[in-house]
């Protein structure tokens, strides 16, 4: 083993320590976040994201009575929370403030929570949905979008959730509401069939392996947010 190589795990080694972990994130967070023609950027890109996952409804969802829209659309849904706790950074940006230094509040820890909850969710869910029919999804005239394209810009759903305990918080109670919100979005998806456009009929395998992502989710954010009321 060289030099450089023992150097490489003995940084990778030192984030399995919560600090350096926070120390971590919020550096990547005030580089991505933290002045306005970067934020402005990541704001851009997932507008754009939300403007695809809303044509990808669209066409299906007026089979869906209207007040079901927001667990029908799941990864748009995602975005749209996402997209929400970005602009809320846009005033602590402006002043020229620390992203890590954004006001906190109850009904922004709800959202924060909610919003890594769903895109961590569906930002995974891909994976699985659309490997249980993978000769399907590659076969298909549009692979590269369908499959290869899905697959990337989801998994980007999963590095901007990891930014939001960087500057944001939780509580038990929303944590409690993610949980359960996502258990009646399964039961919603499975149950009454009103999951999002595929090139198959999911069955329990699906909706079993979507609860699993969903929990995880869920202890994922009650691993990765301070609470509110708590320091950094």
């Amino acid at each position: 083993m060289t030099r450089s190589d023992a150097s490489v795990l003995r940084s990778l080694g030192r984030l399995r320590r919560p600090a350096v972990r926070r120390r971590v994130r919020a550096a990547i967070a005030e580089e991505l976040l933290g002045a306005p023609r970067s934020l402005g950027v990541v704001l851009a890109f997932v507008a754009f994201m939300l403007a695809v996952g809303v044509g990808y409804y669209a066409p299906t969802a007026g089979d869906v009575p209207v007040p079901l829209w927001p667990l029908y659309a799941d990864s748009a849904v995602a975005v749209a929370l996402g997209g929400i706790t970005l602009v809320s950074l846009i005033p602590t940006v402006r002043r020229g403030d620390r992203v890590t230094d954004a006001p906190v509040s109850r009904a922004l820890a709800y959202l924060h929570t909610l919003a890594f909850v769903w895109l961590v969710t569906f930002g995974l869910w891909p994976l699985v949905s659309l490997n249980l029919a993978f000769s399907q999804y590659v076969a298909a005239p549009d692979a590269w979008i369908y499959y290869w394209g899905v697959l990337g810009t989801h998994l980007c759903f999963v590095g901007l959730a990891l930014l939001f305990p960087a500057f944001g918080r939780t509580t038990r109670g929303a944590l409690a509401v993610a949980l359960a919100i996502a258990v009646g979005n399964v039961a919603l998806d499975y149950g009454l069939g009103y999951h999002p456009p595929l090139l198959y009929d999911p069955g329990p395998q699906l909706a079993g392996a979507t609860l699993a992502i969903a929990g995880f989710a869920v202890w994922l954010a009650w691993r990765s947010f301070p609470r509110l009321g708590e320091g950094n």
